[in-house]
């Protein structure tokens, strides 16, 4: 998929081998100069593109890090340990991972004057007082990753107004598509799919009230394409839909798309879980230009039909 946004530039991606990373190197090595650095920890080379220069590496390596930006024009920040229950288990790990390593990538930055896009989230907002959710509203992270997301949101604006680093934070909602595979940490929309296409039981934690902002990855890929173009940096964005749904509801639609005889069954509510999240996107459509153009009918179908076709 060439997105047209970005031409003749080169690129590194960071955790490029995971699902967001993947979808980006994917849409900008036809016209681009690509160059993917992942540990493989989660993601896998095969979601790569063989045109892609891939580096076998850890984004907390320092010395390596700075080999790759050296000569390059911008950085899609994606690497990250992605865990709420990871980086509560073991909040040192997700420090080291996600602020430090995102540290030392803005030095490397600022070193070769070098734009950075980079991966925040909707985790930072913590339980809002109300939604949609602005830019502006208030921050209060609860989990470790949160805080992490949150430390590197500010440190990246921190760096473009103190020393003149393009750097545009991205405030993913939850993210879906095809290539996100189900398991502990996944998406919920990943999970579904997984258990409605093998008859499995539909499990909604809680009442299934809690809504969520889902966007479909391709409108994700664009976003992240006109953050690397625009002339408003130093500014964090929301990335997602502008809409809401209930997992009750959610989980009604992948019944209907698969048509499985899975019932939805309710089991204990998650401690702490967020009652309800919907992005403000008025920032990403009115300073980026991007509007969201996948419905989440639309993208179901799409997601549904790929892990039906990964399953063969």
């Amino acid at each position: 998929m060439s997105t047209g946004c970005l031409t003749d530039r080169r690129i590194l991606v960071t955790g490029g081998a995971g699902f967001i990373g993947s979808h980006l190197s994917d849409a900008l090595v036809d016209d681009n100069d690509v160059r993917v650095i992942d540990n493989l920890t989660s993601g896998e080379r095969s979601t790569l593109p063989d045109d892609v220069t891939f580096v076998h590496g850890d984004i907390r390596d320092e010395d390596t890090l700075s080999q790759l930006v050296a000569d390059v024009d911008v950085v899609f920040h994606e690497a990250a340990l992605v865990s709420v229950q990871h980086s509560i288990e073991d909040p040192v790990e997700s420090h080291e991972t996600n602020t430090r390593a995102t540290l030392g990538l803005l030095e490397a930055a600022r070193a070769n004057d070098v734009r950075v896009v980079l991966a925040s989230s909707a985790a930072i907002y913590g339980h809002p007082e109300s939604v949609p959710i602005s830019e502006t509203a208030r921050k209060e992270p609860t989990s470790p990753y949160g805080l992490d997301k949150l430390a590197i949101d500010h440190y990246a604006r921190l760096y473009a107004n103190l020393y003149d680093v393009e750097t545009i934070p991205l405030r993913y909602f939850n993210v879906y598509g095809p290539g996100q595979v189900a398991g502990d940490y996944s998406g919920v929309i990943s999970v579904f799919i997984e258990q409605a296409l093998s008859g499995e039981n539909i499990t909604v934690h809680g009442d299934g009230d809690q809504t969520r902002d889902f966007v479909y990855i391709d409108d994700v890929v664009r976003a992240n394409c006109a953050a690397a173009t625009t002339d408003v940096v130093g500014q964090a964005y929301n990335v997602g839909t502008g809409e809401s749904i209930s997992v009750r509801e959610l989980a009604e639609e992948i019944q209907d798309i698969t048509d499985t005889c899975s019932d939805i069954v309710h089991t204990d509510a998650r401690s702490g879980d967020i009652a309800h999240s919907q992005a403000d996107i008025s920032r990403m459509r009115d300073q980026l230009g991007v509007e969201p153009t996948v419905s989440l009918r639309e993208g179901l179908e799409y997601t549904v039909e790929w892990y039906r076709e990964s399953r063969l």
